[in-house]
């Protein structure tokens, strides 16, 4: 297309027509399945080029919307110039929303004066669409492959010449002003259409900065998707570069797919200027009238200054462009996949064609907690999260297998009972075109070679997990513990507003408590708080037994301390998760296990009792809610029910989904109950009801006599259905439900009773 054909000047952006495209996009957006996070220090939005890397055509659109939401600015971006050939609505549309073709004459000309005028520039430096994410060669070295050569070159450096140049017509106004130069600089504000001269001071004097950003997303799908289907039913099939962008990228936007958009350290387009360049900048910047005279500097110079001048430029930019380069890739998001990946592809390269399966499941989580503490990567949230990472220590995780399943599919690894197989076709260079379909693995591992600190914490967790040291495992599983707390406070706190919040009042530290004693005894004991409570109901009672030895953890049930709304998400059979992690955590530092529970952590400790776990001596159940005082309790399943059924059939939650509570200690507590919780209560007991003649630990049944929520009448139904023979209970007078708490009526030393007994009979000092 020749050149000449554009205008000189280009239209300026419509800014109604750029506001309704912005509502437009947030509409489409609110639509799609792209789950979109943008991380980045509000600082950081102040920048004036924005280069990002490039994986899907459906990125393209993103950025400009963001920096508008963030910091009300517009912003120009750069398109092919094959949109601008022919006079039709998707060219004139771009044009008048700030985008402009690669190939105007006065590209960067146009683009300076907009970032003058405080608008964005939005560059892909990549040049094209990297879909085989491989940016790094194994010498370090950045490059990428050009669909125009087929070969392998390094990034543009036009942002870095873009940003020298604003940087030099900045100099020139601050000369102009120095010099008292009026007319020139009135001039100048007419063109740049700055309202004042004072204005355009103030414009020369803030520095520009290069913004590198990454785009990560998260899954990579290539199963058939709508949007696939619908094109492929209305067209005569299509190449495989069709096929394969509509595969990958139909689902990005139709298939659940994070999003990650990192904002990295802004680039000082002039930070590798010496002094040198500085010197001939002043002898240049007086003879400067045009923006277009700094962009001409090297191919047009005036004079032997110019050229050299020009020339500096070149070199310097090759250096910035190096800057963002790597600000760019190492802005990555890592996933579990990212790492995954690398492991693989590390044993390929090593010439091993399998790996154990506890064994790959094990690495991972060692390189996960050591990266947890890395502050130069990223990491994916599912990766601090420990409901998405914590049970690759069990041998199993979904997002893991949803990897592994997808790996198989392309035939590049297969597995039998104990093992996966690595394939040959793990090793075969796949098509630019068809690598995101053929060989994902290779995509992941590419993404994260930027990030050596991925591959070297991988590699030493190789050799950690053959010698694990199980104090160090059990400390980390203990974290992680304390992690989903924050987690899910920081999940939840979108409710912190609402009437229900409003009302709580539970101010006590709800955090699980790991304590050892100066002289252990050798037994430890795991406490089990009861529903709407946290594990500071139990840490007074708990430091009470470290002073006698005991080694003790006081578990968090999932949904306690946080708020009620989290509660109303969770299942009896995550509150067990719980009590069995904090087990296995404890079983690490003892030769004997007693577990005390109170409520429904009596009810979760007979359950794990039940499960014969080798390491556990006896169990304490306090307060077991078989039976409950109020016969409204009873009409739970059916409230349950109708709240489900009006969820179905409506954006409400349900009739009644929670109940108000008054509780005797308001500041652990919960004041509203979810229906659901209680509801989980009920099929909980129901389950423990067929357990109780499994039980055949030593066994402490404790209630009050006259607790106001837990009936006493089903104290001596637990007793009788009890397969232990060494079973016990004991009644105390009380008018209150928290006898554990309070010690009333001496509970605590009944319990010590009961423990000490087992501890001789044990024999373990």
């Amino acid at each position: 297309m020749n050149k000449t054909l554009y205008p000189y000047d280009w239209p300026d952006i419509d800014t109604k027509l750029y506001n309704r495209s912005v509502k437009l996009f947030n509409a489409v957006k609110n639509m799609l399945s792209v789950k979109l996070d943008l991380h980045t220090d509000p600082q950081f939005m102040e920048g004036d080029i924005f280069l990002f890397n490039h994986f899907s055509r459906f990125e393209t659109f993103i950025p400009q919307f963001l920096i508008y939401e963030q910091t009300g600015a517009y912003s120009c971006a750069i398109a092919s110039g094959e949109f601008f050939e022919e006079d039709n609505v998707l060219s004139r549309y771009l044009r008048h929303v700030g985008v402009f073709p690669h190939n105007h004459d006065r590209l960067f000309p146009l683009l300076a004066g907009q970032i003058l005028r405080g608008r964005k520039v939005i560059i892909f430096p990549e040049g094209g669409m990297v879909k085989d994410r491989r940016v790094i060669d194994k010498r370090g070295h950045y490059s990428i492959y050009s669909r125009v050569t087929g070969n392998r070159r390094k990034l543009h450096t036009g942002p870095a010449v873009l940003g020298q140049g604003v940087e030099t017509f900045k100099a020139a106004i601050r000369h102009a002003h120095s010099q008292n130069d009026v007319a020139l600089l009135r001039q100048w504000k007419d063109v740049l259409q700055i309202d004042s001269i004072d204005q355009l001071i103030a414009v020369a004097n803030k520095p520009t900065l290069m913004v590198p950003a990454n785009i990560t997303f998260y899954p990579i799908r290539s199963s058939e998707n709508l949007l696939f289907k619908g094109v492929e039913l209305f067209s005569n099939g299509m190449s495989l570069r069709q096929s394969e962008e509509l595969l990958i990228e139909g689902n990005i936007m139709l298939k659940n797919t994070d999003m990650d958009i990192r904002i990295g350290t802004p680039v000082d387009p002039c930070c590798v200027w010496d002094w040198r360049t500085r010197y001939l900048m002043d002898k240049v910047v007086p003879d400067i009238n045009t923006i277009d005279d700094v962009f001409t500097l090297n191919s047009r110079p005036k004079n032997w200054k110019q050229r050299l001048l020009g020339k500096y430029f070149i070199k310097n930019a090759q250096c910035s462009r190096d800057r963002y380069m790597e600000g760019i890739y190492t802005n990555v998001t890592v996933n579990l996949s990212h790492l995954a990946a690398t492991l693989i592809m590390h044993y390929v390269d090593q010439g091993q064609t399998h790996i154990e399966k506890n064994k790959f499941y094990n690495i991972l989580y060692i390189a996960i907690k050591h990266l947890q503490n890395n502050t130069v990567i990223h990491l994916h949230r599912s990766l601090l999260n420990p409901d998405d990472y914590s049970d690759l220590f069990k041998a199993t995780n979904k997002r893991f297998e949803q990897f592994m399943c997808a790996a198989k599919e392309v035939e590049l690894i297969n597995e039998d009972e104990n093992c996966y197989q690595f394939l040959p076709k793990l090793c075969i260079e796949s098509d630019f075109d068809s690598i995101r379909l053929e060989n994902p693995i290779a995509v992941y591992n590419n993404e994260a070679a930027p990030l050596h600190t991925v591959r070297d914490t991988l590699i030493a967790a190789i050799d950690e997990s053959v010698h694990a040291d199980q104090d160090k495992l059990a400390a980390w599983h203990f974290e992680d513990e304390c992690r989903t707390l924050a987690w899910e406070k920081q999940t939840y706190s979108k409710y912190l507003s609402d009437d229900i919040s409003h009302e709580e009042a539970a101010v006590d530290d709800p955090s699980p408590f790991f304590i050892q004693p100066k002289l252990a005894n050798g037994f430890g004991v795991l406490l089990v708080h009861g529903l709407l409570a946290s594990p500071a109901e139990l840490r007074t009672y708990g430091e009470y037994l470290v002073k006698q030895g005991y080694t003790v953890l006081g578990v968090r049930l999932k949904g306690h301390g946080t708020s009620p709304h989290a509660l109303r998400d969770q299942s009896w059979e995550d509150w067990y998760g719980c009590v069995q992690r904090g087990f296995n955590i404890l079983k690490v530092h003892c030769s004997g296990i007693f577990v005390v529970g109170f409520s429904t952590g009596a009810a979760l400790a007979l359950k794990l009792a039940a499960e014969h776990y080798p390491e556990m001596t006896g169990v304490v159940a306090v307060s077991v809610p078989l039976k409950f005082v109020n016969p409204a309790f009873m009409l739970v399943p059916l409230l349950h029910g109708t709240n489900k059924l009006v969820g179905w059939v409506s954006t409400y939650e349900g009739v009644k989904p929670f109940i108000d509570n008054e509780p005797e200690h308001p500041t652990i507590n919960y004041r509203n109950t979810p229906v659901r919780a209680l509801y989980e209560l009920r099929l909980l007991m129901v389950h423990l009801d067929d357990l109780l003649p499994q039980i055949s630990l030593p066994t402490l049944v404790v209630y009050g006599d006259e607790d106001p929520i837990v009936s006493s009448k089903g104290a001596p139904i637990i007793m009788d259905k009890l397969g232990s023979k060494h079973k016990q209970i004991q009644a105390i007078k009380s008018q209150r439900h928290g006898i554990l708490m309070e010690n009333i009526s001496g509970t605590w030393g009944v319990i010590d009773g009961f423990l000490n007994e087992l501890r001789t009979e044990y024999k373990i000092s």
